[in-house]
């Protein structure tokens, strides 16, 4: 079964001095503010484009290793991901950094990296920002 998820942007105004609001559907939260400078300066209480894309990446990534960590046998007790995307007026997104903490019982560091780096590979987020955005992984 497919699922889609949507969501909307409202915006007025020119790039550098106009701003606009985005709605997640499913309204699992309010709306969120987004201008030219939270997106290339500083946040101020607004989100950008990269920070949700950030968002979404470490959701992803932490679902799709507790899935395998589950099937494996080795439930994880926690898992802590921060994602970083980096933003580059007039470039793109360049990075996009997981950071990774966790505990799962009966895994050695070195297993617990393997299969983050396997969870990394296959998340649905990470196979759409392949060969596109450079993506690492840092276990803490």
């Amino acid at each position: 079964m497919a699922l889609d998820s949507k969501a909307s942007a409202h915006w007025e105004g020119d790039l550098m001095s106009g701003a606009g609001t985005v709605t997640l559907d499913s309204g699992a939260a309010d709306t969120f503010d987004v201008d030219w400078k939270a997106r290339s300066e500083e946040h101020g209480g607004k989100t950008s484009p990269e920070e949700l894309i950030a968002a979404a990446h470490a959701t992803c990534f932490s679902m799709a290793l507790s899935h395998a960590l589950g099937q494996a046998g080795t439930p994880p007790t926690h898992l802590d991901v921060n994602a970083t995307a980096t933003f580059v007026p007039g470039t793109g997104i360049t990075q996009m950094v997981l950071t990774l903490s966790g505990e799962v019982p009966g895994l050695s560091d070195a297993e617990f990296k393997e299969a983050a780096e396997k969870a990394k590979e296959g998340c649905p987020v990470s196979q759409a920002l392949k060969g596109n955005v450079a993506i690492t992984l840092e276990v803490v």
